[in-house]
């Protein structure tokens, strides 16, 4: 259960109040990097923060730790616990670190798409087993790799990843997050078509100096991530192949998604990976606005075919949904809809967006639970 804040002097520093199934230990959770919030599990109540922004500012920073400050005077003595994200280049995590240390209390590292899942757990009322499945453009993973695209396994245990997105090369790394054309370049590599990059993106200076980079393998991070699958789209289809923000791309081919159309010869699934380059093939050459139909129709059924397969092999039949490609509207009717089709009840953030502005909740849901088994 949500409820938004009401103005109390004393809870100055809660934008939302969660109405937690049961009480839980204190513990304070501190968020990610990007639209960071913070979280405090207090009986049955998780109070969570306003969104301080992306933790790259002296503003942001300074709000993250006025936020801090103002829900551990909220606190009846110290938490148990300070949760965190996995990156430990995160100003928040060097926070918590420095924090827990100094107060003699352990400091709980949640990764980041089990803390998307147990966002979505928690406002709806749950700590029974269910599916999550994770899509944004980047979490840390347990293998500290670039993780984005991840079917897992949620309970009071932990998670379990089930599967995952096959992974595609990220040329440069984060800067291609900003010029989905070398998404675009990666696709065309990890096709076999590496001879053909200079030439397909060739308004592009350096075109010729990525291909190098992918075929040495150079400064070329591998990625599970949706969100550069989307961008991998984007690139082929040419649609906003240099972006002025992350995420920029992806919106435009979700807005040319009128008529969303899926063929399902265009993925491959083998031991829980989900393999799309057929699709990201059949983009080759077609129009902005015919890819973006098949992308999101494909993609859509795809994922829905994927999920089914964890819960015939789990024995779960619910799926949470989180994660900031999940802001996507044409991709998450189409999935909705094709999940209840296969009888799958899919659970969608109530109150908090799918972004990680809900990474607090789940970090403070999973060791709050974890504490408590414990």
């Amino acid at each position: 259960m949500i409820s938004s804040f009401a103005a109390q002097s004393s809870l100055d520093p809660v934008a939302v109040i969660v109405t937690l199934p049961k009480a839980v230990p204190t513990v304070l959770a501190v968020g990610a990097f990007l639209k960071n919030t913070l979280c405090l599990t207090h009986g049955t109540k998780a109070l969570i923060s306003r969104d301080v922004g992306n933790l790259e500012s002296i503003d942001a920073v300074r709000g993250f730790e006025a936020c801090a400050e103002g829900l551990l005077q909220v606190a009846s003595g110290l938490p148990v616990a300070v949760a965190h994200d996995l990156h430990p280049d995160f100003h928040s995590t060097r926070w918590a670190e420095a924090f827990a240390a100094g107060m003699g209390i352990p400091a709980v590292a949640v990764q980041h798409h089990h803390a998307h899942v147990a966002a979505v757990m928690a406002e709806h009322g749950t700590d029974q087993p269910a599916l999550g499945l994770a899509l944004d453009g980047f979490g840390l993973g347990a293998d500290r790799q670039s993780w984005g695209g991840e079917l897992l396994c949620v309970d009071a245990d932990g998670y379990r990843r089930l599967g995952h997105l096959a992974p595609l090369a990220q040329p440069g790394g984060d800067k291609a997050a900003r010029e989905p054309w070398r998404m675009g370049a990666a696709a065309l590599f990890a096709l076999g078509r590496a001879e053909n990059i200079a030439r397909y993106f060739d308004r592009h200076s350096g075109a010729d100096v990525i291909a190098r980079m992918l075929r040495q393998n150079i400064n070329c991070p591998p990625t599970t991530s949706c969100g550069r699958l989307f961008d991998a789209a984007c690139g082929l289809l040419k649609v906003k192949p240099v972006a002025s923000f992350e995420g920029e791309a992806p919106m435009e081919l979700e807005r040319l998604a009128t008529h969303p159309q899926a063929d399902a010869g265009l993925w491959r699934l083998e031991a829980g990976v989900l393999d799309l380059r057929p699709l990201l093939e059949r983009l080759i050459g077609l129009t902005a606005v015919d890819g973006a139909n098949l992308f999101h129709g494909t993609l859509a059924d795809a994922m829905a075919a994927w999920v089914d397969w964890a819960a015939e092999h789990e024995g779960i039949r619910r799926v949470a949904l989180s994660g900031g490609c999940f802001l996507n509207q044409v991709l998450s009717r189409r999935l909705i809809d094709a999940l209840r089709r296969r009888n799958i009840v899919p659970l969608q953030p109530i109150r908090l967006p799918p972004g990680d502005s809900a990474i607090s909740l789940g970090q403070a849901w999973a060791a709050a639970i974890s504490a408590t088994k414990g």
